[in-house]
Parts: structure tokens; sequence; C-alpha cells
């Protein structure tokens, strides 16, 4: 087809304007694969970008959506082919490179991985980036060497999307998981997933000391800010944290404290630049290791008329779990 279905952001002088448009095929960016998009999905990133609460897109116009699944349409690349199941998270997806709001993108080859066997292109989304980055949470802790004897594990934003699968995979793992919430009328909905204590937000968001009581070994941070400093500060010796998100602040109002005195290490983890070998085994593991039934719990589906309305809803913290987005 010579043209599609996309949303579209543009800029003028009167702000930011989001619309859905027919956008030509010739005007897709360079790349040497195109795929037809099925799927995508809601990210907090994806959310900021619809709503313009965050630079998130860079170049205008842009079709938003981070993440996306799909078949190839065409390829002149060595490792694909028309008709192969595809992912794709991250690399500038929706920010510097037109998105997955739409039934077709061109990317490069290269940002591509397969959809791994055991994974219908709906789960694939309704895993996304924030699953995703989930897993590599879990795999940094791993490789930090932490195991489940040592102590508890924290998540905090758990009601999110990467909290949700990060309660899920450390439960599953055998982790103690206390899950962190603004949101206590959710506490079923996280102890479905795996968690064994629920904390209130409130317990993360008071003054910072430089130590606290140590409740715990590990944990998965989404929000950053006070939060984080707190959960570092009550991190027990020799403990970590993967830290993955910023929506509580980019901030950090911490001290040395915990790092010098108590052995504690605080790991980034990024999805959007992750190499290729990573991602491949993130996937695979998570194919194999995250419960479909308890994907299926924390997953709702949208069609793609109704993703500028869950945008606005993501950014003010009233969606729970994924939300997968029906393109085709």
């Amino acid at each position: 087809m010579a043209s599609f279905k996309a949303l579209v952001i543009d800029k003028s002088d009167a702000g930011q304007n989001v619309e859905f448009r027919d956008f030509d095929e010739t005007d897709l960016m360079d790349g040497d694969v195109t795929v037809r998009v099925s799927h995508s999905t809601l990210n907090y990133k994806d959310g900021l970008a619809l709503t313009g609460k965050a630079p998130v897109v860079r170049r205008f116009p842009m079709i938003p959506g981070v993440d996306l699944v799909g078949v190839v349409e065409t390829s002149s690349h060595s490792e694909f082919k028309p008709g192969d199941a595809v992912i794709l998270n991250g690399w500038g997806l929706g920010e510097t490179h037109l998105g997955a709001y739409a039934e077709k993108v061109r990317v490069k080859g290269d940002w591509l991985i397969p959809l791994p066997s055991g994974l219908s292109p709906h789960q694939a989304m309704a895993i996304g980036t924030a699953g995703y980055t989930a897993m590599l949470c879990l795999m940094a802790l791993e490789k930090h060497g932490l195991t489940p004897e040592r102590g508890p594990a924290v998540v905090t934003g758990a009601v999110g999307g990467v909290g949700s699968v990060a309660v899920t995979l450390l439960a599953r793992a055998g982790w103690h998981v206390i899950a962190s919430t603004g949101r206590p009328e959710e506490a079923d909905y996280l102890k479905g997933l795996g968690a064994a204590e629920i904390l209130d937000r409130s317990e993360l968001t008071g003054a910072v000391r430089p130590l606290g009581k140590e409740r715990w070994a590990a944990g998965v941070d989404t929000v950053g800010s006070v939060p984080l400093a707190n959960v570092i500060a009550m991190t027990k010796y020799g403990g970590a944290i993967a830290a993955c998100g910023l929506a509580a602040g980019m901030d950090l109002p911490s001290t040395v404290a915990p790092f010098i005195l108590r052995n504690v290490a605080l790991l980034g983890v990024d999805s959007v630049m992750a190499p290729k070998a990573l991602r491949i085994e993130a996937w695979n593991r998570l194919a194999h290791e995250l419960d479909h039934g308890k994907l299926a719990a924390m997953t709702s589906t949208i069609p793609l008329a109704e993703v500028m309305e869950a945008g606005r809803k993501i950014v003010e913290g009233q969606i729970k779990g994924r939300v997968v987005v029906a393109i085709a």
C-alpha cells in the first residue's frame, strides 16, 4: 500500500498536536527491513511522548511508539526474510526514528530480534519494553551474585508495567518480594502476581537518612529520586538495587554512606541501547520463565484509536500493569 494509517505527533509555535492521518510509505525513514506491525504497547515513555510532558520526541513529525511486533514485509538484511516474525524495542524508535503506532515501519535489521518460540505477538507486546526491562534488572542482580537466600527484594512502582513484571519474575525466582505502591487498593492484584508484602509508598517518600534499617538485599527501582535514595539507604550489607526508571524524578538525593559503609551497589539498567545478545537472552528467558497466566492477569488490550487517552492515564499513574495496543 502506498499509504497507511499512523498516529503522528507534530509541533508548531502553538504547541504539540497529535492526530491520526494517512502516512505515505515513501516518507518512512531509512532502513533495510520493512515490517507490517500487528501490535505495540504503552509504556510510561510513550505516555510522555503523547502528552508532551517531557521532551521524549526529538524530531517532528514523529510517529510515537517504542515497541513493536510484526511480520517482515521486505528485507535486504541477511538475517531476515519476508514472513519472519520480529520484535523491536528501543533504538530510538518513537523518539528519533518513526515508531510503532502505525501499520508499517522501516528500520535497521540490526535492531530486530526474532519473536521467540512460545510467545504469541500479543504476549510479546504484553511484555514489551516494560517486561524486557524487568528481566534485564533481574539479570543484573543475578550477575551481581545475589540470591533469595540473602533476604527480601523490594520493587518500587510495583503496580506499573515494569514493576508488575518484576514482582512476577522475582517471585518465580524464589525471592520474598516486597511490593511498594501508592495504590494500596491494588494489594490483592500484587499478591496475585507473587508479592509477599505490600509497602506503602509513603515509607519511601520521607526525608532521606544516610543509612536506614536494613530491610532488603536486592531491589528493582522504577521511580528514582527520593524513593530510590531511601531504598538504597535501607539495603542490606552487600546488596544491590537495579535502577531503570525516573517516574519520581531524575535526581538522587543520597549520600555515599550506603556505598562505602554497607558495600551497596547501584546497578544502572538500560533497555534502549542494550546489545543484541543481551536482548535475545532476556527475551528467551521471558518466553520460558514468565508465567503466561500472570502475564494475562496484568494485561489489558486497546485499539490504536484509544492510545492517546491511555497515554494521559499512564502519566497520571492511572494505568495498572500492561497495555497492549492492537495495530492491525
